[in-house]
């Protein structure tokens, strides 16, 4: 998830790894879930300003929060109400392979007016997300996504319990969005916005009470952009990456980066005075610093004085602990883009050059040398690794390109373990790390669920663009 130097990558978190799986008999059954993925007219800008038209769920960006208890069933039936095929995965969820929504890879597109049943275990504990995989950069792009919280058995005592889905979109003078697929955004950095929201709006300030406890849930449902947020005044909790628990620690001069498809749970207490107001900012690109929103102290009596206690560390997921010292290792390295080093590389086992990929084909993106076929079009090709299951396994990830690459493995978390050769200090937990120029990331993970499951960038322009590939695990 995060940018890995010293200055955004929170080193300073300990994964909490190792857990009992939960028993069957506490899999309790969940409330059912609909979704309506279509078209709809929502007011972006705000009050007084052109609705823009998106594709949601049910008609609202983001979509609906699915919130269940760690053990229940997630049961979830989706009736498609566009005109293209979509599906649902439900990133960071650790799902049986069948129910992870990649078409043709793990099930049929959902065909207009044809609907699919998603159940699932909610095994870990955490804020995760859901969102298509068919035509992923503009279905996403959209505005089809929406939060899926699991609640601890004993969640922490906050006063209250904020999702924040940020998001930023590519908005014309007249309030629409821009057709999707440049080839700019193909071959570049994705498809980046000039108006970033909060929950589908242009964002209000926080509202607060000298003296809360809010814990804040933050998802980053974007196409490419990547913030690096600073809560200006205060010094929130770092609690959880991905959904996974860390060691609490104070971000006071560090940001929060957030890549696209990352999560992380905050607790913030409020420390200010009513009447004070404190700006959040995203600094993450230097060059396009702005404040994000504002945290607002309302005029009223603090709701406690006191300083209370540092907050205790979140339960531990049931993630199946590494064998680093038997683990098998492996090399990927990404490839490709403008201003990269990629000439030539190999596509459906010819070799072309660089500019015929991406003037035949629209690809722009290779893996250790090999462009891969567009699996959300039904080219499946062949599997990036064959893992036997439950063996342990260590990757090594290069970015041998010019871009920011947040690379998100389905169906299994992984242990983030080193930075350019060097072991971290405390490795953590994620679902998606984000890779800069020029560095390599060390994971491991056990592979102990098995099938095929989707391994791409989450900058969802690079995977349209031969970067989103799958491994195989037996």
């Amino acid at each position: 998830m995060h940018s890995l130097d010293r200055r955004t990558f929170l080193t300073g978190s300990l994964a909490l790894a190792g857990a009992a799986l939960l028993p069957p008999s506490s899999i309790l059954a969940a409330p059912a879930h609909h979704l309506y993925p279509g078209p709809a007219r929502v007011p972006l800008l705000g009050e007084g300003e052109p609705e823009t038209e998106v594709w949601g769920y049910g008609g609202t960006v983001p979509g609906p929060e699915i919130r269940v208890r760690q053990g229940e069933r997630v049961a979830v039936k989706v009736t498609n109400g566009l005109a293209d095929p979509t599906t649902v995965h439900w990133h960071g969820i650790r799902a049986t392979n069948a129910m992870d929504g990649v078409p043709y890879l793990t099930q049929p597109p959902i065909q207009p007016s044809g609907s699919f049943d998603y159940d699932f275990e909610s095994r870990d504990a955490g804020t995760f997300w859901y969102h298509p995989h068919v035509n992923s950069a503009e279905q996403v792009g959209r505005g089809l996504a929406g939060p899926l919280i699991v609640e601890e058995p004993k969640p922490p005592e906050v006063d209250r319990d904020i999702v924040w889905m940020i998001d930023d979109w590519q908005i014309g003078k007249d309030g629409q969005l821009p057709p999707f697929g440049a080839m700019r955004d193909l071959g570049h950095g994705g498809r980046f916005g000039n108006i970033a929201t909060i929950n589908g709006a242009v964002p209000k300030p926080l509202s607060v009470r000298a003296g809360e406890r809010l814990r804040l849930r933050l998802i980053n449902p974007a196409n490419a952009r990547v913030f690096g947020l600073t809560f200006n005044g205060h010094a929130p909790w770092l609690m959880a990456i991905d959904g996974h628990p860390v060691r609490p620690r104070k971000i006071e001069q560090d940001r929060i980066v957030l890549a696209p498809g990352s999560r992380a749970d905050l607790i913030v207490d409020m420390t200010g005075k009513p009447g004070e107001e404190f700006d959040i900012t995203d600094t993450y690109y230097p060059r396009m610093t702005y404040r994000l929103t504002k945290i607002v102290y309302r005029d009223e009596t603090p709701l406690r004085t006191e300083t209370l206690p540092d907050p205790a560390p979140l339960p531990p997921n049931p993630v199946t602990a590494v064998n680093l010292v038997d683990a098998e290792r492996m090399d990927l390295t990404f490839q490709g883009g403008a201003m990269g080093n990629l000439r030539e590389a190999e596509y459906k086992g010819e070799i072309m050059s660089l500019r015929d990929l991406v003037m035949q084909h629209g690809m722009f993106w290779a893996h250790n040398g090999v462009v891969i076929p567009p699996i959300e079009e039904g080219d499946i090709g062949k599997p990036l690794f064959e893992f036997k299951q439950d063996r342990s396994y260590i990757l090594h990830l290069t970015n041998d390109t010019a871009f920011d690459h947040p690379v998100h493995l389905h169906g299994h978390s992984f242990h983030v373990i080193a930075l350019n050769g060097k072991a971290v200090d405390e490795p953590i937990i994620q679902d998606t790390v984000l890779i800069q120029p020029g560095q390599r990331v060390d994971i491991a993970f056990v592979a102990d669920n098995p099938g095929d499951w989707a391994f791409h960038c989450h900058v969802l322009e690079h995977a349209q663009a031969g970067m989103m590939g799958f491994v195989r695990v037996t």
